[in-house]
């Protein structure tokens, strides 16, 4: 059940009768899963389906920011991607809770045919879904039977995957009108008819083709405007988020994260101001200084503002960019603007001066709570740098801010909100930051839950270690410089992590800034959560399960594998009368690109459940790998440099260290045959997996340094091997 591949077939009873008996099945299998029993498997292919092309037209043209709103009284749909405005992921749906969770099984899966990593949360409406997938290709499907509906692929150059930094992915849709909204992966923004994923209109929103801008985020849509912003500050971007109008595309309002060339006019008087804290001594214009809005844009309906938050500068270090200091506004900030005008209000930035890559773009939640007994509208945030922040929403004034995992960057906050750093952080030797530059919260989705009044939380550690350039020149593809040679300018190398990963489930006090409970996990890069009136949080894991937790206490009450690592949120629905909960799954992204926590490696998929439901998992397929590299002839004297063209080439970024783990959602070249490293000319050069995201390093690399890289790959494999006794 719920192949992409299957036609659908149109039921032949009439409408009226076909809903009567959707409802009896629905409605049956509710009263035998309260009572521990369910329906034969059949009895779910027979209830039917309403997707037709005119039902459909009719609900989704229903969807706007008043449907939007109304909904988060019921949850009985999930219209956008966080489920309401404020985005707390909490549905008030509780059909399934603490008790009959275990009853909990599939109804169907479906096929979303990709090898990447799947990041975006599904929206639906009235049993339909609508989901993105790898390279923005945007499924419709039929919420009750997992069948497809259409399909649409925004033919993304995937030649070009090397323009962005982690994984061709795309983090979400947007419902609004009787229209799909997908932000393409090469910068475009495409309006689909939701009933049948024809173009309605395509607007290319880049700046600048040079640098490496690329599009990852979700769009959100607002009293009929479209809220997009980019990816790139390592490639050498400028940070802007951009208004689009939902019926014709045409802009409405565009507002810069950081500065342009001081020597211009400013577009406003918040650039004015930035440039303030800026040092121009570092020409920070040159390669736009980052800032970029990747992932987070979120909307309070009653205050009428957008709250966007802002990425890391560019390079990394702010000694490059900005070699007097400062704290180089609006960098990894939180920034209200105004929803009509896109003027700015307020903003307040959690990581002044970044220089780890501690970007603000992870997922805030918009909430009102009490404060030292006193209501408050707050924004709460666990950004990159491993403090968890409670905003005042209306004014950006700082309430508090504790960190959730140990950091070495910073001692606390003091009481205007300002970090108190530790010297050597910012040091000219080598330093290994924690959090890393992956964050202790990443894009994984959090969920608040009013009736807990806790935030659940994906926390993690990646390590990494760092030394500043001595020597930087932008876009110079220095030795050793990581992906330089495709754009990169971060202004440091990368040495050997000495910290421990982990990652972990949290569950947040965010008026006492305390941890009430956790859950250990097996690596980083779990998924996002999702949390009920059920009392119930679920999370995805990046050792292949789909887990549910009581919410108060942190107990697991079921699990199910899922034949891939988990990095997604899950969204649950109703669809008559029966509640439903739905994750994609599928492994990648910046972590998950080159290492890996389970021995299986499925295509994307989408699994759907309810209580009673017995269809079978798909077949798990094994994560193939050879044994370690053996037999390419090399000169043990080009190993080093070959390394050095390893990293420049950014092909650490995607296979990791040769031999050193055993590869993510893209090979290890430590396991793979002896052919593929001898021809590797063939594959660097114009090459056969072009279509898979492989760049062309045509006249970036010399057959010389093909023959440098070889004996690196076999050569590291070697120093690694196992001395046989």
């Amino acid at each position: 059940m719920g192949r992409s591949d299957v036609e659908y077939q149109w039921p032949e009873k009439k409408s009226g009768d076909r809903f009567k008996i959707q409802i009896v099945f629905r409605e049956i299998s509710v009263v035998l899963a309260l009572l521990g029993l369910s329906l034969p498997s059949s009895a779910w292919a027979q209830t039917g389906t309403d997707a037709k092309p005119d039902r459909i037209k009719a609900n989704i043209s229903r969807v706007d920011s008043d449907f939007i709103k109304a909904n988060t009284k019921t949850s009985r749909d999930w219209p956008t991607v966080g489920l309401d405005y404020a985005e707390t992921r909490f549905s008030k749906l509780n059909q399934i809770d603490t008790n009959n969770v275990k009853d909990l099984g599939l109804v169907w899966s479906y096929n979303l045919e990709s090898s990447r990593g799947v990041e975006a949360t599904p929206v639906v409406v009235d049993g339909i879904m609508y989901q993105s997938a790898p390279w923005s290709v945007v499924h419709a499907i039929d919420a009750r039977t997992g069948k497809k509906i259409w399909s649409f692929d925004p033919s993304v150059d995937r030649s070009k995957g090397y323009r962005g930094c982690c994984d061709a992915v795309s983090r979400g849709l947007a419902l609004y009108k009787g229209k799909v909204f997908v932000a393409a992966y090469d910068g475009r923004l495409i309006a689909l008819d939701a009933a049948t994923g024809a173009k309605v209109w395509e607007k290319d929103t880049l700046i600048d083709h040079e640098h490496s801008y690329t599009i990852t985020g979700a769009p959100r849509v607002f009293n009929g405007k479209v809220v997009i912003g980019q990816s790139g500050a390592e490639y050498g971007a400028r940070g802007y988020v951009t208004a689009y109008d939902s019926e014709t595309g045409n802009q409405l309002w565009r507002w810069f994260t950081v500065p342009g060339d001081p020597a211009k006019p400013f577009e406003d008087a918040s650039m004015e101001a930035a440039a303030k804290t800026w040092d121009p001594a570092g020409k920070y214009w040159v390669n736009g200084g980052g800032g970029t809005p990747w992932d987070t844009i979120t909307f309070d309906p009653d205050l009428n503002m957008v709250y966007v938050g802002t990425g890391n500068g560019g390079p990394w270090n702010r000694k490059l960019r900005s070699p007097s200091g400062g704290d180089n506004l609006y960098l990894a900030s939180i920034v209200a603007l105004n929803a009509d005008t896109g003027q700015y209000i307020w903003h307040y930035q959690e990581t002044p001066g970044d220089n780890w890559d501690y970007t603000s773009t992870q997922p805030m939640i918009l909430a009102d709570i009490k404060i030292d007994g006193v209501p408050r509208k707050v924004i709460l945030h666990a950004p990159k740098n491993g403090f968890f922040f409670v905003i005042d929403r209306t004014n950006g004034k700082f309430i508090s801010a504790k960190n959730f995992v140990d950091v070495n960057w910073a001692t606390g906050y003091d009481a205007n909100g300002r970090p108190i750093e530790l010297p050597a952080a910012r040091g000219e030797d080598q330093y290994e930051a924690i959090p890393g530059p992956d964050g202790a919260h990443n894009w994984h989705p959090m969920s608040f839950n009013p009736m807990t009044g806790l935030v659940y939380l994906p926390a993690q550690h990646v390590p990494a270690n760092l030394t500043p350039e001595k020597s930087f020149v932008q876009n110079a593809a220095a030795p050793g410089k990581i992906g330089a040679m495709l754009g990169g300018n971060i202004g440091f190398v990368f040495n050997p992590a000495k910290s421990t990963p982990f990652g972990r489930l949290l569950a947040w006090d965010p008026v006492h800034q305390k941890e009430v409970w956790r859950v250990e996990h097996v690596s980083p890069w779990n998924g996002g959560t999702l949390t009920t009136a059920g009392n119930l949080v679920f999370q995805g894991t990046a050792d292949g399960r789909f887990v549910a937790y009581d919410a108060a206490k942190g107990t697991k009450l079921w699990e199910i594998p899922t034949g891939s690592g988990v990095v997604a949120a899950a969204a649950t629905y109703m669809v008559d009368n029966l509640q439903y909960i739905s994750i994609a799954v599928g492994w990648g992204g910046s972590y998950g690109l080159a290492n890996r926590a389970t021995e299986y490696q499925n295509p994307g998929t989408i699994y759907t459940f309810a209580l009673g439901g017995t269809a079978k998992l798909p077949e798990f397929v094994k994560y193939q790998i050879e044994g370690l590299l053996q037999g390419v002839k090399y000169n043990p004297k080009d190993v080093e440099e070959g390394g050095d063209i390893y990293v420049a080439a950014a092909c650490i970024a995607c296979h990791g260290v040769p031999g050193v783990g055993r590869g993510g959602a893209i090979r290890n070249l430590g396991y793979v045959g002896a052919e593929k490293i001898t021809n590797l000319k063939d594959i660097v050069f114009n090459g056969p997996f072009r279509d898979q995201g492989m760049p062309d390093f045509s006249g970036k690399l010399t057959e010389g340094d093909i023959e440098k890289l070889q004996a690196f790959i076999q050569g590291t494999v070697d120093a690694i091997r196992p001395k046989s006794r």
